[in-house]
């Protein structure tokens, strides 16, 4: 069975079990565009996942050529997320986790490694992709102790995601808020940083907050080609930062070591050669606020 047909019946099964209170989801049904590649679809493709269509694919594979390695990006991201969610429930006592951008679910989603840690841990993921949606509605089920929910939304929107997820999260206790792959597709740095401020100044003291982006100082040629294939609408719009952009995301909070670095030597586990992994474009941090 081919990829697209297997997701179409997916939503189609998902429609018919709505309710009628259930309206605004399925208008997601309707919103998914099977001729435009999708960057959480693309990911999913190279995660080794089965949630793409033919135009995710063709959008991967181009990347891969421009870009040889999107496919370990993508699995040491992953990895860095396992890490960072552990390291927050296990080492910092956290309990909520808003996953603004979380993709497809797979392995090792956020609620899954948080829960493994205390069952009664509460997790909001934020979406606007309509597959996205389909999937999480199927596959994101939370443990009978914790909470699990997802918002179909859009990072630009603060306001909407916070008033939405105050109906799982309590925002007088600490929250770990996660922007995983997600603060490249809003290109200015100045309103990248804006809405962090944003959602920062809702979450009381001892909150967190993780970002991954990719980068272009790995490959910076290769970064480049990938860049103007963006700039010539061939593939979706994404800004590709430096480490030193992406610092500036932190300012006025408590960086963790080992600082904004690549996502395979955050706090990395096993052997690599000469004890360090090797460096990949998508560079990312973990921090505390006071």
């Amino acid at each position: 069975m081919s990829q697209q047909v297997s997701i179409r019946r997916e939503m189609e099964h998902f429609v018919a079990d709505l309710s009628p209170s259930d309206a605004s989801d399925a208008s997601a049904f309707e919103r998914i565009d099977t001729t435009r590649p999708s960057q959480a679809r693309a990911w999913n493709y190279w995660l080794g996942g089965k949630d793409y269509y033919p135009v995710d694919k063709e959008l991967a594979d181009m990347l891969e050529l421009t870009y040889p390695g999107m496919q370990q990006i993508a699995l040491h991201a992953r990895a860095f997320l396992r890490r960072a969610v552990r390291h927050l429930a296990e080492q910092e006592g956290i309990r909520q986790f808003l996953d603004i951008g979380t993709g497809l679910p797979t392995v090792d989603n956020t609620h899954e490694v948080a829960q493994r840690v205390d069952p009664a841990s509460r997790i909001v993921y934020v979406d606007n992709d309509p597959v996205v949606l389909v999937h999480a509605r199927a596959l994101l089920t939370s443990h009978p102790e914790g909470t699990c929910d997802y918002l179909d939304a859009d990072v630009r929107d603060p306001d909407d995601i916070l008033q939405r997820a105050a109906r799982t999260l309590d925002f007088t206790k600490p929250i770990a808020l996660l922007m995983l792959g997600v603060l490249g597709t809003v290109r200015d740095d100045d309103e990248a940083g804006a809405l962090i401020g944003r959602y920062l100044q809702a979450v009381p003291a001892g909150s967190y907050l993780v970002v991954e982006d990719g980068t272009n100082v790995v490959k910076p040629q290769a970064a480049a080609q990938a860049e103007q294939l963006r700039d010539e609408g061939q593939v979706y719009s994404y800004e590709l930062r430096t480490p030193e952009r992406m610092a500036r995301f932190f300012d006025g909070l408590e960086l963790f070591e080992p600082g904004v670095v690549s996502v395979s030597r955050w706090r990395y586990e096993g052997e690599a050669v000469d004890g360090v992994p090797e460096e990949v474009d998508a560079f990312c941090g973990v921090a505390r606020k006071n």
